[in-house]
């Protein structure tokens, strides 16, 4: 009998356009062959199952659930493909939890502390993972530009403590902009972090469970046209992501066994993605994102596609291991 899976998208940050990109990518790339495959859109005001046609038929958020034409149809499994709230924080981990929905991305906790991070560096330093040097702020706290400066010098990055796709994010010159930049950063969140410039070559590595084995996929390169890796260069072309990354085989090395070793430390399961700085030859840890875009121009199913993982294979993996 074939299964019946979700392919949750939307979501209610900025990002719930690109997740609806990745959700639909995911949708045309599994087999209908193999699979019952239902695109569910999870929005602010609407949970959603939306046919080919564009018909929506409302989820019954008690157990997950959409009647189409009479008949109640259940899920027995759900691709996460929401960026950002609920799908990467732990709330829709946690639903699908107490519901026993398996589901492919990885647990409540392990979402929540990813997502958030300043907990996610403080929990992984202990563990030799190495980020630059950084200053926390909680909206309607006191504003000291000189502290800040003092921690962690100029220029520097004010971002959202939990937001993803470069949202709320800014690289500041002068310390007399950090206040303009903290009133950007709060408009996506209550949390700022803000860290001091690495000036080096930007890495992303994809770590997934496949096949039953932890997985590190090849190393992309980040080279944006602009001052950082920005909106724009993400999504609109402002940049160049190089797999095979152009490192020594030595920071190669480094940077594969640092990215596994987050992976495995935080226990994850599902896709991950972590970004990396090089200074001085060693790897510092950005973030690790745990629903990272999945369009075929995006990093990871890039990375995939240099290992010899179609799309296609990525996806219906993902749902093997979530089954086991």
């Amino acid at each position: 009998m074939k299964k019946n899976i979700a392919i949750i998208m939307g979501g209610y940050s900025s990002e719930f356009e690109i997740s609806l990109k990745s959700g639909n990518v995911v949708y045309r790339a599994l087999s209908p062959e193999k699979y019952n495959l239902y695109r569910i859109h999870i929005l602010k005001h609407k949970w959603v199952y939306v046919n080919d046609d564009g018909v929506e038929f409302p989820v019954d958020k008690n157990d997950f659930s959409v009647i189409v034409h009479d008949q109640k149809i259940t899920f027995h499994c759900v691709f996460n493909a929401i960026h950002g709230t609920p799908g990467e924080d732990g709330h829709i981990q946690g639903y699908l939890k107490l519901l026993n929905i398996p589901h492919t991305s990885c647990g409540m906790y392990q979402a929540a502390l990813t997502f958030n991070k300043r907990d996610c560096l403080s929990t992984l330093k202990p563990y030799g993972i190495k980020s630059a040097e950084s200053y926390f702020l909680n909206l309607n706290d006191v504003v000291n530009e000189d502290d800040i400066v003092s921690k962690v010098g100029l220029p520097c990055f004010v971002k959202a403590n939990k937001a993803g796709s470069s949202f709320g994010i800014s690289k500041v010159y002068k310390k007399e902009d950090i206040q303009a930049a903290i009133d950007v950063a709060f408009k996506e969140d209550d949390e700022i972090i803000i860290e001091a410039f690495l000036d080096g070559t930007e890495v992303s590595v994809g770590v997934i469970s496949y096949k039953g084995t932890t997985t590190v996929l090849p190393i992309t390169e980040i080279v944006s046209d602009n001052d950082f890796f920005d909106y724009k260069a993400k999504y609109l072309g402002e940049s160049q992501e190089i797999t095979p990354a152009r490192i020594s085989p030595d920071m190669a090395k480094k940077v594969s066994d640092t990215a596994k070793k987050i992976y495995e430390v935080l226990k994850m399961q599902g896709f991950s993605r972590s970004e990396f700085i090089f200074k001085n030859g060693e790897p510092y840890l950005l973030e690790v994102n745990t629903v990272p875009g999945l369009t075929a121009e995006s990093i990871l199913p890039q990375q995939a596609a240099a290992a010899g993982i179609s799309l296609s294979a990525l996806f219906d993996n993902a749902i093997t291991e979530a089954l086991k």
